[in-house]
């Protein structure tokens, strides 16, 4: 069950030549590939193309009729692999995911495919994450493109350049028998805007086709000495054919007047927000235009060295607009200035920061220190002046708080490190390690589970080292779909062949979550085009694990206490599995409120479960909290002036999972949390039952506050 459903969008897929298409970046890009006659389609999920994905499965009969063939890949090597149709065969391909932690993933087959080259166009889209609103280490895909020699596209952040940036894309790669990669950002993502439609193309050659008359090349193989060969062809033949089709098709764009003292280079994707600082400096409209020359790089990598040298020409001082570290771009054009023996000053970091996203503020004052230095006159009067500078941004750092990510409302996970706290507790501290997905947020308070995570499905390989015959065992934990991704082999397999000693916990929620709530193979729902309801348990005992516990309900903390307890001290060696299943509460809340809501609205008695805390039994020591961490417990004062400290507090956002009174049980803390059933459309028994209940309270509450001691202030 994917985040949101895009089955009504798709259907604009369907759209012809001279209709205008209208919605977000994601399905201008699908569109764009099925214009283009893309043969195959594969990928794995990722912010931020993870909607991408999504868009293609909810496509995917659209497709089908077109002869396309899609995959929902099991990790981005996988996908990665795919491209393998394009080597021999002149088949369009595409595949996505996110970079730069997929582009890591993908890496062995990417490799392999720049080495070999390509017959058929073949596109990597990735979602490049970085900036303040990445979810992973800050790093960039242009490494691995320089790397391996791909052609690298950042297209302008608009629709009709997205999908230029599409179809050029497989005819840059087909001109120059080279795979190119699509960067996409997560604003251009979701952009939204329109474009003039074309119609889909079925491809020229299906993989159906393909198979038919197979084709096979020992030069593209990658042994040698073929592969020496390979990397002569990037050089002498790939490499200049990239450039003449990247001229020649005006891939690049310039704007703005022909001659000027300065110039900025941008990134595709940074051209919007050039524009934006130029706009509040007086110096471009809204429209683009620009009295400052702008020379786009819709292709970053490779760049063009007559090209640039030209735009260059004339020019005192130039500003390289680069996004992120190291500066691959700055450095290779101040080279070809160099080279070309050109005398224009080539500004970049010194400008602008090393690091870090690059907010309009930082764009502004880059901007301006370039203008300063070579243009003074085309700034206005008040920043004119050197030495006069825009005032500094107040710190607000010990004002506004951090936000860390936490589990969600009612979250399944939370039981579980509720229940290592409590272990621990009684055991002693553990070597911990996390792994990518929802539960890495374990490592935050209240928890504080867990110190390091390595990679995806890579959990218990990140504890290999300690797997040394100590006095207390290692666990890590990983998700369902870090399992499935790599988790298997990487981790499971490798704990099993080193006889390791460990404990594994594979934490099942029925998804990939983190992602989306994409399908695994463990997905316990029915999937018409995907095969689900495969145990982790099968698949680990299936690898050699003889210790393995199942738990179908990680709410009992109880149960989730004891079995961690087990694991850890049980003579049993060997490798030891628990998967601990619950079904991601943000889906299961997706899935049965519109069903529930739809109910009550046609009548039908639903009974909701809600949680509360007794204000006159709470201590108030908040030990619940500190074992919970859910965002709906939380604190409120009393008007009791016998009591100064400020009681838990359930609020309106409570989903009823029952965690909190399972943690308070399990860990002896106190009875003070109550569960209360609201009924909707009560029956006339449930109705007479609660008038009569109401006055009978009534009456008592009235009793005794009759019997209460009053205290008036003098005078009264």
């Amino acid at each position: 069950m994917a985040e949101r459903s895009f089955k009504k969008e798709v259907e604009h897929l369907r759209k012809g030549a001279g209709e205008d298409f209208t919605g977000e970046g994601i399905l201008a890009i699908t569109k764009a590939l099925l214009e283009n006659g893309v043969g195959y389609v594969g990928g794995y999920q990722g912010a931020p193309i993870s909607h991408l994905m999504d868009v293609l499965a909810d496509a995917e009969e659209l497709m089908g009729e077109l002869g396309v063939r899609f995959e929902a890949n099991a990790s981005e090597a996988a996908a990665a692999a795919m491209l393998a149709a394009s080597v021999h065969y002149p088949i369009r391909g595409a595949v996505t995911f996110k970079g730069s932690v997929g582009v890591n993933v993908a890496s062995d087959a990417l490799a392999n495919l720049a080495s070999s080259g390509v017959n058929g166009g073949a596109l990597i889209i990735v979602g490049e994450d970085y900036g303040e609103g990445s979810s992973i280490m800050q790093e960039r895909s242009h490494a691995f493109a320089m790397k391996s020699q791909f052609w690298l596209l950042d297209p302008r952040p608009n629709l009709p350049s997205i999908v230029d940036a599409v179809g050029k894309g497989f005819e840059l790669s087909e001109a120059s028998n080279t795979p190119v990669m699509l960067m996409v950002r997560i604003r251009a993502c979701h952009v939204t805007g329109s474009f003039e439609a074309k119609d889909n193309v079925a491809p020229a050659l299906t993989v159906a086709d393909a198979l038919a008359a197979p084709q096979r090349d020992f030069k593209r193989v990658v042994l040698p000495p073929a592969s020496y060969e390979h990397e002569h062809d990037k050089i002498n033949n790939r490499w200049p054919a990239a450039e003449k089709f990247i001229v020649d098709n005006g891939l690049n764009e310039q704007f703005g007047p022909a001659e000027a003292k300065v110039g900025i280079i941008c990134q595709g994707g940074m051209y919007n927000g050039v524009i934006r600082a130029l706009q509040r400096l007086g110096l471009a409209d809204i429209y683009g235009q620009t009295e400052v020359p702008i020379y786009c790089l819709n292709v970053t990598y490779p760049l063009v060295s007559d090209e640039f040298l030209a735009f260059a020409q004339g020019k005192d001082g130039l500003l390289v607009v680069e996004e992120g570290q190291p500066e691959f771009i700055e450095q290779g054009l101040s080279t070809l200035l160099t080279r070309g023996g050109a005398k224009a000053r080539l500004h970049g970091k010194d400008m602008m920061v090393m690091a870090g996203e690059y907010t309009g503020q930082i764009m502004l004052d880059g901007i301006t220190s370039l203008l300063k230095e070579h243009a003074p006159e085309l700034l206005p009067g008040q920043v004119r002046a050197p030495n006069q500078d825009t005032p500094q941004i107040p710190d607000l750092s010990d004002t506004v708080p951090i936000r860390p990510p936490g589990f969600c409302t009612g979250c399944p996970e939370r039981p579980i490190f509720a229940a290592m706290k409590l272990v621990e507790q009684e055991l002693g501290q553990h070597q911990i390690t996390n792994d990518i997905g929802c539960h890495l947020f374990a490592c935050l308070p209240p928890f504080e589970i867990g110190g390091a995570t390595m990679g995806y499905g890579l959990g218990p390989a990140a504890n290999a080292a300690f797997d040394g015959g100590g006095e207390k065992r290692a666990i890590s934990f990983l998700g369902d779909g870090g399992f499935w991704h790599n988790g298997l082999s990487s981790s499971i397999g490798n704990m099993v062949f080193n006889k390791s000693d460990s404990v594994a916990v594979v934490v099942d929620n029925y998804y990939s979550a983190a992602t989306g709530g994409q399908d695994v193979l463990s997905s316990r729902a029915e999937n018409a085009t995907k095969s689900t309801n495969n145990p982790i348990a099968k698949a680990v005992a299936g690898v050699g694990v003889n210790w393995v516990r199942q738990i179908d309900h990680t709410y009992d903390v109880g149960k989730m206490r004891d079995t961690l307890r087990a694991a850890l001290t049980t003579d049993v060696k060997g490798p030891k599995v628990i998967v601990a299943s619950s079904e991601c509460m943000l889906n299961r809340q997706r899935r049965e409120k519109p069903q529930r809501n739809k109910a009550i609205k046609d009548g039908a008695r639903v009974e909701i479960p809600r949680f509360g805390v007794d204000e006159d039994i709470c201590t108030g020591d908040h030990a619940c909290i500190r074992l919970s961490g859910c965002p709906s417990l939380s604190v409120k004062h009393l008007d009791d002036p016998l009591r100064d400290d400020p009681v838990a507090a359930i609020d309106q956002t409570c989903v009823g999972c029952g965690n909190c009174g399972e943690v308070a049980d399990a860990a002896v803390l106190c009875p003070s949390f109550y569960r209360a059933d609201v009924v909707h459309n009560p029956t006339g028994l449930e109705k007479w039952w609660q008038n009569l209940s109401r006055r009978l309270i009534t009456w008592l509450q009235d009793r005794r506050s009759a019997r209460q001691i009053t205290f008036e202030k003098a005078g009264q």
